[in-house]
């Protein structure tokens, strides 16, 4: 069977033949410019075959399977739009700082101010967050009420016929209430501060971003997306059991019923700190968990993760750290011996959570031709 075929026969728990091999390239690509065509740009760690390559190329070389069409392809599956009677003006700078970007939004009810740094990489991390008081939340749900969103079904096409037969077509969702509140919005510190101090108001801003999620889950369902990833990114450090009782489980509990009645399988991307959540993980409404971390680079072992959750699908696996070249490649093999041991037949392989710029692609040459033997 393909790889796509594969793919989904994971998630449907029928009989597959070999393992999916999925490491996301996104980071390592951008962050070794790849792209170019100029010789200079390249790392000595980045082989001459892949310059100048396109992402979907190199995967089809590598004979793995990409992930996501926004990350491979760039071609994003859903969107957002502000209203233009809505009378919000939204202005970009660059700011003071290398790699830093200033946006501030103008509305009738005022001004909301947002500072995003790039900080040796390419993941934008907020140093300024554009919500610091109680009035600020009234001007954030003011351009939310004026924000729609839209499913992109001409981008899914084209997606769908580059990628073929060599992964499905899938995408990551925009994150719950109280994951937006501390990634996005406002930060973990200001997020739990007013939910001691000001509970009542923080909770209806919460209820309100659940009820604006109503319509991108209402598009999605409706799509023609067979699986979908609950974007999150969750650590237990920043979601820790009484909050993630309270504010994550019935949020999950309802979307993941709300895709499953549609036919849609969906999983999670668990990315951080992770024993805590172990108890939670078997009970969970998903069909499988993305970039669950083990040691040498996470808190717990592979074995803690396997018994937490059960048959359900693993993608990934293998720790990103061991891309490096302090890990030999006897150890990583060794170590994807194990996730194999562990988790097949239930099990898309992939690097926890993916590779970065300073990761070996050589050794992800190597472990696509052990997953060819494995799989024969």
């Amino acid at each position: 069977m393909t790889l796509k075929q594969e793919f989904l026969n994971t998630f449907a728990k029928k009989e597959t033949h070999k393992i999916v091999f999925s490491p996301r390239l996104y980071y390592w690509y951008f962050g070794n410019k790849i792209y170019s065509k100029l010789r200079k740009n390249f790392q000595a760690s980045v082989p001459v075959q892949y310059y100048g390559r396109k992402q979907i190329e190199i995967y089809r070389d590598l004979c793995v399977s990409p992930r996501y069409s926004e990350e491979t392809l760039y071609l994003p599956l859903h969107g957002t739009k502000i209203a233009p009677t809505s009378k919000i003006q939204v202005y970009q700078e660059r700011g003071a700082k290398i790699g830093e970007t200033i946006t501030s939004y103008k509305t009738p009810l005022g001004k909301l101010k947002q500072v995003e740094s790039i900080g040796g990489g390419l993941g934008a991390h907020k140093t300024e967050y554009p919500i610091k008081t109680l009035e600020d939340i009234k001007i954030m749900q003011y351009i939310l009420e004026h924000t729609s969103f839209f499913f992109l079904k001409e981008n899914y096409e084209k997606a769908d016929r580059q990628f073929a037969d060599i992964t499905v077509t899938s995408t990551y969702l925009s994150k719950s209430p109280y994951q937006k509140l501390i990634i996005e919005f406002m930060g973990l510190t200001r997020t739990l501060l007013f939910l001691k101090k000001n509970p009542s108001q923080l909770e209806n801003f919460m209820m309100f971003l659940e009820h604006w999620d109503d319509e991108m889950y209402e598009q999605i369902s409706k799509s023609p997306l067979e699986i979908v990833n609950f974007g999150e990114n969750l650590d237990s450090n920043l979601s820790p059991p009484p909050y993630f009782e309270r504010y994550l489980l019935p949020y999950y509990e309802k979307r993941a019923k709300q895709l499953h009645r549609m036919g849609k399988y969906c999983h999670i991307h668990i990315d951080g700190s992770l024993r805590d959540f172990l108890p939670y993980l078997e009970q969970l409404p998903f069909d499988g968990f993305e970039a669950l971390t083990a040691k040498p680079q996470g808190d717990v072992r592979l074995e803690d993760i396997q018994d937490a959750i059960g048959d359900k699908v693993l993608l990934d696996g293998i720790p990103s750290i061991l891309f490096l070249p302090e890990y030999s490649n006897d150890y990583l093999m060794k170590y994807t011996e194990k996730v194999l041991e562990l988790f097949s037949p239930h099990l898309i392989l992939g690097v926890s959570d993916e590779l970065s710029p300073n990761g070996d692609i050589r050794k992800i040459q190597m472990l696509s031709d052990y997953v060819k033997e494995f799989n024969c």
